[in-house]
């Protein structure tokens, strides 16, 4: 546990909600959460639920029903057939990403992955005794691994590589073509893939490929936090290679017993076409709020040379204005009442250099935002 760090970003959180007592209005762009709620028909099978059926344990890797549901919408929205066999639903994408590590990961073992990179896929890693070797990206490669650069990274050690698309803390995606040429020199050395898919549905220049259509021989992590909007109902999933179900179903009945049950019925209802509405009318709106705020902050100063292709996160290079992104951070929570999360959460590659904004409110509260980094930074 020494070696796990906590959420750098928790120090912003804190402090805001110190200045929310003392009266201040802070406009929140730290936190990675859809300011947007569980849909109502989601709510309301959760409710019907509750008052019509036994809420007890369910089988270790879902509801048949649920399994179900999750193979349906790879085969109607993506043209994928993923197998309900094939498909664990879990405690959130957490849940899924340590128990892929748990079954993957042996002591010793390292894992490539990008620097930056969302924080806890290295620390699962490292709960199995494994290592990360942390690779620094940039915008030459849309700040994504590329097939060379795991070629050019991988040693005797290695056991495989963690990659997510679209990603945190940048938004960006690895194109088909460079998906299916990792999966090939990971395959090719004897090594695992594990694909962090949960932003899927959360795309905007295009429709999203799962990494799914390239192999049925990695691992694809997914949640109904981001795009369904379920954050606190600790939902996810977790796809498998055929031959690995038993010990996913094992290491899962150990750590976990079950996922929610209440939450489980909900998900279901997560696939429904009215549901689906909802959900796609919200996509649109994340996208009208990354368009607005994009252009204003390019036009504030700030160093972002690649557009964001997906989720809710603008990473943002703050080099003209400090060399310090953690003091920065605090210094516009402080000062202008705007909550932005520093670099360093999401490694060492120059995190000081970098900030995450979260589009995750509403136009009025980014504008509000940018008007307040703009007399903050001409105050500088």
């Amino acid at each position: 546990m020494a070696e796990i760090q906590p959420f750098h970003v928790m120090e912003i959180w804190n402090r805001a909600k110190e200045l929310e007592a003392q009266g201040r209005q802070i406009v929140k762009m730290h936190i990675g959460e859809p300011d947007f709620t569980a849909p109502a028909p989601v709510i309301t099978a959760c409710i019907g639920a509750l008052q019509e059926n036994p809420i007890h344990y369910t089988s270790a890797l879902g509801m048949p029903l649920l399994r179900q549901a999750i193979s349906r919408h790879y085969r109607d929205r993506y043209r994928l057939d993923v197998p309900a066999s094939r498909i664990a639903v879990t405690s959130g994408a957490s849940g899924a990403l340590m128990i892929a590590t748990g079954v993957l990961v042996n002591p010793g073992d390292e894992f490539l992955m990008p620097d930056p990179a969302y924080p806890c896929n290295r620390h699962f890693v490292r709960f199995f005794e494994g290592s990360v070797k942390s690779i620094p990206v940039g915008a030459q490669t849309q700040y994504q691994l590329t097939r060379e650069l795991i070629e050019a990274n991988w040693s005797e050690k290695t056991r495989g590589v963690l990659v997510a698309s679209p990603s945190n803390p940048t938004g960006t995606m690895i194109a088909p073509a460079e998906m299916r040429a990792i999966i090939d020199a990971v395959h090719a050395r004897g090594g695992v893939v594990v694909v962090d898919e949960i932003y899927q549905g959360l795309t905007y220049a295009s429709e999203f490929a799962s990494a799914l259509a390239h192999s049925d021989r990695i691992f694809v992590v997914n949640s109904f936090s981001k795009y369904f909007s379920m954050t606190g109902w600790r939902l996810g999933w977790l796809v498998v290679p055929e031959g690995c179900m038993r010990e996913v179903e094992t290491f899962a009945q150990n750590a976990f017993i079950c996922p929610s049950a209440p939450a489980q019925y909900a998900g279901i209802a997560a696939f429904s076409a009215e549901t689906t509405e909802i959900l796609e009318e919200r996509r649109a709106e994340f996208r009208r709020r990354r368009d607005y705020l994009l252009p204003e902050l390019r036009e504030l100063g700030f160093s972002i040379p690649v557009t964001p292709q997906g989720a809710f996160y603008i990473y943002a290079g703050i080099e003209d204005f400090s060399q310090d992104s953690g003091k920065f951070a605090l210094e516009l929570l402080d000062e202008a009442g705007v909550a932005i999360t520093p670099g360093k959460d999401f490694g060492a590659n120059q995190s000081d250099r970098y900030v995450r904004f979260a589009y995750t409110c509403s136009i009025g509260d980014l504008q509000e935002g940018v008007r307040r980094i703009r007399n903050f930074l001409a105050g500088r």
